[in-house]
């Protein structure tokens, strides 16, 4: 009967073993999908700089942005070879899509012109004349 009832009572331990591990991996999970949770996910930021002053602009990019010269826009260029209302930047299924408005100079996503809308991915140089912005 002396190993019947160590057989039992490795049998427990074992079961303690394999309940305490189960309870620590339930922990864990339970303590990276909080995590996940309560990731900030920040804002698309286009960063214009001012070639003369070397001052640095930051636009959070919510909904859409206008660039051009005119007083309506969400960014105000003074640049003569930007059009009034020159292209404009707006999220779409988070996705940073910029669509040239028919400027007379033309709209360069990363020195390529910019015909029909095009994704932007962080790091990409948008041009306006000669006004260049980046997304952050």
């Amino acid at each position: 009967m002396n190993n019947e009832l160590l057989t039992i009572l490795q049998l427990c331990l074992l079961g303690l073993c394999y309940l305490f591990f189960l309870r620590v991996l339930r922990a864990v999970w339970i303590e990276t999908r909080e995590v996940k949770k309560k990731k900030i996910k920040t804002k698309p930021q286009l960063v214009v700089t001012n070639s003369l002053t070397g001052i640095n602009r930051n636009f959070e990019i919510a909904g859409e942005i206008t660039i051009g010269r005119a007083e309506g826009c969400t960014i105000t260029i003074d640049d003569d070879f930007v059009s009034q209302a020159h292209a404009r930047v707006f999220e779409k299924a988070d996705e940073v899509i910029v669509e040239d408005l028919g400027s007379t100079n033309g709209t360069y996503l990363n020195k390529q012109r910019v015909s029909s809308p095009m994704v932007m991915n962080t790091g990409d140089w948008l041009q306006l004349g000669d006004t260049i912005m980046e997304l952050k």
